[in-house]
This record gives C-alpha cells, structure tokens and sequence, in this order.
C-alpha cells in the first residue's frame, strides 16, 4: 500500500472537505462529460456481448476522439481498448461525481473488490466481464489496474504535493499504468519499454497539471509541489489570483521544460514499440508536446488563460499518426475523422 501523503499546512486556508468536494463536482460537470452510468445502460443479462458493447457505448459517449484513436491500432484490439477505457472513466467517476470523499472511497474500495474477483475469475459487473476477456486474451497482470485505483483513492485525501517525490509517485500509479496496459495488449512486457512508456506518460499527466493550475487550484487541488513553489517564491494565495507574476511564470517554465525532457526521453518508443501501437504513442506524444507550445505561446501564465490546441492541429497530429499505418490504413480513420467534421 503506497503512503498517502497528508495535506500541508499553509497560511492559507483551505476551502473544508465538504466544501472542496463540491467545487470539484461544479467544475466537473462544466469540463467533462456525465458520468459513465448516466450514459450506458446497464445490460439487462450477462453475456459477453452485452457486457462488450456496454463498454463501447462508455468509450464512445465519453470521449469524441475514442472512434478515430481506436482506428489507429488493429481491430483485433479495439474492443479491449474500450474494455480499458470503461474500466478507467468508470473508476474515475466513483471518486469525482460522489457526494463526499468518505462516499468515495468507499465506492472505490468495493470497485476494488470486484476488480480483485475479476482477475479471480469471478466478474458480474458487465465492465469486468468485458475486462476479463481482455485479460484472457493477453495475459495483464492486476498491478497497473490496482494502481490506478489507488491513485483514484489519493485523489479523495491528498490534495497539496510537497515534493516532486510525492508527485512523480502519484504519477506512476495514475498515469504509468496506462502505457503499461497498453503495451501489455501486446504482450510487450520488456522492462525498457515500459520505462520509456512511464516518461511520456507521466510527462502527460503532468503537462495536464500545468495547463490546469488555475481550475485544479478552484477545485481545492495544489500539484505544483510546495518545494517548488518556494524556491520560486510563489505563494498559494497567487494560485487563485488572475495572472501570474514573473515568478510563477519562471516556475511553471521550469516545469514545462522538465515535461519536454520526459517526451524526448520516451521518444524512442513511437520507433521501438509494437508496430501495431506505434501510431497511438505518436498521437499521444504529438498532442502533449502540443499543450507544452501552448502554455509557451502564452508565456507560462496559465493562471490567465488555458492554452489551446487548434483542431487543424490536432487533425495533423491524426495525419501524421495515421502515416504510420500507409495509404490502406488511412482510409477508414480520415472518413470518420471528415464524418465528424460535417456533423
């Protein structure tokens, strides 16, 4: 069990638990989509095919880009991709969309019990039953599913970082785990892999922190760790201001170039990874140095505005995802991509 890291004392006051916890579910429902129950239904028996195509319906209603995403790895693989993906939101929402933290946690740890059943061979929630067929399929382990979980539990008592330590480890079990999975759908357990597979994805959970300061700091959340903000001298109380002193820029400048040095570590694994998964990582890889020009564009004040990539970009990023795959495997993505367009 990992050491759940105690919020810090500040001068500030933070807003109580109670308090905190409502903010982040008003923020939420302005940025991010209902929750995975609210928009698939729950399959009236328990087969496979039903239990498949409820994790389809999560993936799809949740996140616009999963149909093209999916399009660039095999068929063979897009199922269990959704599998994951409704594993995660899933998991996700138990922690933001409760009432309270206590609540929450427990929810999670009941999550937890079934996904243990799971990989015992015993799953009557329809997302473990699809899960459990993926993990026949390739052989996952419990590991980066547990962690994943257990990175949603600290979410509900950790709120303030006080070291890059402290940090970087939420990130191995909140982020890392998902290139882990994602490699192991192919079998690729090879240790170096996956440590370059842990750079870009704690580069991209990170990068997401420092394009959100302002509305995680609304949310009562503090990522940027206290040793780093004073070494910078910025205070939390400039954390809710409008924009940022030249300070905080420096600071968040520092961090992004950390982020950029991350990417270019895991680099590497667009060229070294699975062909069939090599489009998906530059896609992703693309996109989160995409997010680092944008905060650069706007001179690290994320405090004052949230950088934004423009969808011409992102289609390039697809372009160029897709080059991977040649002119055969360009066709099905680019009508979809072109279908959403006209919509």
């Amino acid at each position: 069990m990992w050491t759940i890291y105690q919020m810090q004392r500040s001068p500030l006051k933070l807003p109580d638990k109670s308090t905190v916890y409502r903010n982040t579910i008003d923020s939420h429902s302005q940025a991010r989509d209902q929750a995975a129950w609210h928009v698939a239904r729950m399959p009236g028996g328990s087969s496979l095919a039903e239990a498949e195509k409820f994790c389809r319906q999560i993936a799809k209603s949740h996140y616009e880009n999963f149909s093209v995403c999916t399009c660039l790895v095999p068929k063979r693989l897009r199922q269990d991709f959704a599998n994951i993906y409704a594993f995660s939101r899933w998991s996700d929402d138990l922690g933001d969309e409760s009432e309270s933290s206590t609540e929450a946690t427990e929810k999670l740890h009941q999550w937890r019990n079934q996904l243990r059943q799971c990989f015992h061979g015993e799953a009557c929630h329809p997302i473990f039953i699809a899960l459990r067929s993926t993990i026949d399929r390739t052989g996952l382990s419990i590991e980066p599913f547990d962690d994943l979980v257990d990175a949603f539990c600290q979410d509900q008592v950790c709120r303030v970082y006080t070291t890059r330590v402290q940090l970087f480890d939420y990130c191995r079990r909140s982020a890392n785990p998902v290139g882990r999975i994602v490699l192991g759908l192919e079998q690729c357990f090879d240790s170096q892999l996956i440590a370059l597979s842990d750079q870009i994805c704690t580069g991209l959970q990170l990068i997401n922190f420092w394009q959100d300061i302002a509305r995680d700091f609304t949310a009562g959340r503090i990522y940027l760790p206290e040793e780093d903000r004073l070494r910078w001298g910025v205070s939390i109380e400039e954390l809710g201001a409008k924009s940022g002193s030249i300070h905080f820029r420096n600071m968040v400048k520092e961090q992004v170039q950390c982020v950029r040095e991350m990417f270019d570590e895991g680099q590497t694994l667009v060229r070294e990874a699975p062909r069939s998964l090599r489009p998906a990582i530059g896609l992703f890889l693309a996109g989160g140095r995409a997010v680092a020009d944008g905060i650069e564009r706007i001179q690290f004040d994320t405090l004052a505005t949230r950088p934004v990539v423009s969808r011409i970009r992102k289609l390039s990023f697809v372009f160029q995802a897709l080059c991977f795959r040649g002119v055969e495997g360009m066709i099905e993505p680019m009508r979809r991509i072109f279908s959403k367009q006209r919509r």
